[in-house]
């Protein structure tokens, strides 16, 4: 369907979504109508100079004439260029102007000349997506990128060349900038950086505006990013909120756009001829350079950063708090079925009811917490080394509780209350083992009899078992089972070693005879 016989509904709708950012296809799609009739339409609002919103006072005829216009139906007749359709070949890789313009004239050679057909498409971009003057408040927000050109230093081990990452952060009102050299945008370097720039600052600015790296952003979004539940961590310590710059949106960050390419012409390029063997040592050099880039003049304000940091910004941000921040990783973990949850190779208890339960972890060099729905259920000390556990006895089931309780004194203390035969039963039991602990069963055994046949019963046959030479759960239980507590118990008698005198039985002696000679 040709554009101008659209209903004005999916006019005004094309323009807003085209405002929106949404793609001629991404349009085309979501009104369900033609990628050609989308393209005309846009380029008759182009040529006729309107955007979105529309002016109030444009009604559906007007709206309907004005894109009605023909190519070329103002003050010129030569073939207008496309200029929707150039705006999107130009975010192609090698896609210039003078290209699209060779093209252009290769279909009208009576087309415009290439200053006039330049000025063509500047004046629709102009219009398309005019660049919003940024003012900042003092004290309001920090910019924070890394540069595009990487700082190196060399192994002094293996002379290997170890590539890094350059921070910077810049102050929007003053532009008082932070630079330093990381290993790598990783998300401890990237806390550590951010820790030591609000130290630098000497306070914290109520926004960090950073660019969607993978230390700040877990998902990418241009409504609804997700934070990193570390860096937002750092943001509630500090008392600042986290506001991403839009993907693929430089213009959300011009302070550090502009700081990076300070940093990258006055520090890197400053660098180039020197060798460095670790990044403290790199950073000491960087420093100095820095101090001269905020205390240079800036001819456009005739002050330098530092005049203005000391005038706009430093008192305006935020005091630091008093201790500082210590990095801390959060991952997402499930109770083990043992109400433990693990953390680098290590285990950690929690209340035993949450026994197959989703967890937030947070763990510091020294402790680990634990979240369920926002609420700290525990924390340990955190362990060194592989497949350690740590277990809070509250955190049991009361039936395991009870079998932490129990230790080798204590068991043969309370047998010892029933009686000495009951004691020394229990004590040879746990002796008997190669660990005490591996006695405890039949222990524990012994005492549940005690219960069903009563005290005076059970040393009677502890009693019986001890003399016997057969201290064990079975043999008590049995002799209880069967009744040989209640009868008396006869001593064994010794056997005599002497041989009776018979004339069939010779003795030792016999063969100790000497032989006749």
């Amino acid at each position: 369907m040709p554009a101008r016989k659209l209903p004005m509904r999916l006019v005004r709708e094309i323009l807003r979504l085209r405002h929106g950012g949404l793609s001629q296809r991404q349009i085309a799609r979501s009104l369900s109508i033609g990628l050609g009739t989308v393209c005309e339409c846009l380029a008759g609002a182009a040529r006729a100079g309107l955007g979105w919103p529309l002016p109030d006072e444009l009604d559906e005829g007007r709206l309907a004439g004005l894109l009605a216009q023909r190519p070329g139906a103002g003050s010129s007749q030569r073939p207008m260029p496309d200029l929707v359709l150039m705006h999107e070949e130009l975010r192609r890789p090698g896609v210039t102007l003078q290209l699209l313009w060779v093209e252009y004239l290769r279909n009208h050679p009576d087309g415009y000349r290439y200053t006039q057909f330049c000025e063509h498409y500047h004046r629709f971009a102009r219009r398309l997506s005019p660049p919003m003057r940024h003012i900042h408040r003092a004290g309001e927000k920090g910019f924070i990128d890394f540069a595009g050109h990487r700082p190196w230093i060399l192994d002094r081990r293996t002379g290997e060349a170890l590539a890094g990452e350059l921070f910077i952060a810049a102050l929007g009102a003053s532009s008082f900038t932070y630079a330093e050299a990381v290993p790598s945008q990783e998300l401890p370097h990237w806390i550590g950086a951010n820790v030591r720039m609000v130290e630098f600052f000497g306070g914290v600015p109520e926004i960090l505006v950073p660019d969607c790296l993978k230390g700040a952003v877990t998902t990418p979004c241009r409504y609804e990013p997700t934070i990193n539940r570390t860096y937002q961590d750092f943001a509630a310590h500090y008392g600042t909120a986290i506001i991403p710059a839009r993907p693929h949106h430089p213009r959300d960050k011009p302070k550090v756009e502009a700081a990076v390419q300070v940093a990258e012409r006055w520090i890197l390029a400053a660098l180039r001829n020197r060798t460095f063997f670790s990044f403290a040592e790199m950073n000491e050099a960087i420093w100095e350079l820095l101090d001269v880039i905020n205390n240079r003049s800036m001819k456009h304000l005739g002050a330098s950063r530092r005049e203005l940091f000391e005038r706009l910004d430093r008192p305006a941000l935020r005091a630091l708090p008093p201790n500082r921040y210590e990095m801390a990783q959060w991952k997402d973990a499930a109770v083990n079925i043992d109400y433990h949850v693990g953390v680098d190779h290590n285990f950690y208890s929690v209340p035993h009811q949450l026994g197959g339960e989703r967890v937030d972890t947070r763990a510091t060099a020294r402790v680990i917490e634990i979240f369920f729905r926002s609420h700290r259920i525990a924390s340990h000390v955190r362990l060194e080394g592989r497949g350690r556990y740590s277990t809070v006895k509250e955190h049991m089931p009361a039936s395991h509780r009870a079998h932490l309780e129990w230790t080798p004194s204590r068991l043969i203390r309370w047998a010892e209350t029933t009686g000495p035969a009951t004691g020394l039963v229990v004590a040879e039991i746990l002796k008997s083992r190669p660990h005490p602990e591996q006695g405890y069963r039949s222990c524990l055994g012994i005492m549940r009899l005690s219960e069903r046949y009563g005290p005076a019963r059970m040393e009677a046959a502890c009693l019986r078992a001890h003399r016997l030479g057969a201290a064990s759960y079975k043999t008590v239980k049995n002799i209880l089972g069967a009744g040989f507590d209640t009868l008396p118990f006869d001593e064994p008698s010794e056997v005599s070693n002497q041989l009776p005198v018979h004339d069939n039985i010779r003795g030792a002696g016999y063969y100790y005879k000497e032989e006749p000679c």
